[in-house]
């Protein structure tokens, strides 16, 4: 249908140490999966504003700081499942927890509070993944173990007074989430039906027009989305070991390939180098580097109004 895009290379920013692996036993959110204990699962990359990498490690409850240099941190533990990673322009870190719900870090105190913990009366089912609106909404996706035979996830969105609202319901896995440069376009990743939905915002924070904007093959779906200033979409497929950029018409551009493992979950842009890709490969526990061809988008953190 399209031209084989040009290829990209990695390579490795900071890799977990050691002495940072996990050392106790299986928790809940491995059971049934099939990594047996790992060191580590790492997801939701995000810059602060004084240049450090934040990521979460799922299964441990754990959220880690990368310095410059690529040096490991522990920043944080707490008793949770924390997910997508996205810090708000005040230093907050918000996190969409898969156990608790969504989550606000104090950057200072390092206190875990947990901003929505249900939905119009009803438990959520796990959240995933998360962005902010340049308004300051932030929309999270309640993912679960939600598939094509139970549709029962959600995209949520939380206006800046705290106060939560339904956007989208009856949702097969739903995942990652891209805004374009204006606020106005939002891109949805459907893991299990291995697609990227997108759709219009209106003025008050609700979803039209939604569309099926790309279908996926092959390997585990979408996970991981971000937008650049031109409004190409850059898509992590998850099992496949590579992150593709598409044009706004949908065109693929570019692949991006691991140089270590298969299972990369999410991204995040340089923020002293825009056209620097930050990969996490969650199964090595390892973070990837990518100089690209495109400038990338300074994240919500980063934007003063």
């Amino acid at each position: 249908m399209f031209a084989q895009p040009q290829t990209i290379q990695t390579e490795i920013f900071a890799e977990l140490p050691e002495e940072l692996h996990w050392k106790g036993g299986k928790t809940e959110w491995l059971e049934g999966r099939p990594w047996g204990v790992p060191g580590s699962f790492l997801e939701g990359p995000g810059f602060d504003r004084d240049g450090n990498l934040l990521c979460v490690d799922i299964p441990y409850g754990r959220v880690f700081r990368i310095a410059p240099n690529g040096k490991f941190e522990l920043f944080v533990q707490y008793d949770g499942e924390p997910n997508g990673l996205r810090i708000h322009r005040d230093g907050r870190i918000f996190v969409a927890d898969h156990k608790r719900g969504l989550l606000v870090i104090d950057s200072d105190t390092r206190q875990v509070d947990v901003l929505v913990g249900s939905i119009e009366g009803k438990p959520l089912v796990g959240p995933n993944d998360l962005v902010f609106a340049p308004s300051g909404d932030v929309y999270f996706t309640d993912m679960g173990n939600s598939d094509l035979a139970t549709p029962n996830g959600r995209l949520i969105r939380v206006d800046p007074s705290g106060r939560a609202s339904v956007v989208l319901d009856q949702l097969a896995a739903p995942n990652g989430l891209g805004l374009n440069k204006a606020g106005t376009v939002l891109y949805l990743a459907m893991f299990r039906e291995n697609a990227i939905w997108q759709m219009t915002l209106r003025p008050d924070g609700s979803a039209s027009r939604v569309s099926r904007f790309l279908q996926l093959s092959g390997g585990l779906g979408p996970d991981g989305l971000l937008v650049d200033d031109d409004g190409n979409v850059l898509v992590v497929h998850a099992g496949l070991g590579c992150v593709w950029v598409f044009s706004p018409l949908g065109e693929p551009l570019y692949r991006i390939v691991s140089c270590r493992g298969r299972m990369i979950t999410n991204i995040a842009f340089g923020v002293d180098e825009p056209d620097r890709l930050y990969i996490v490969d969650s199964s090595s526990g390892t973070i990837l580097t990518a100089k690209l061809p495109i400038r990338g988008r300074l994240p919500f953190s980063h934007c003063d109004n």
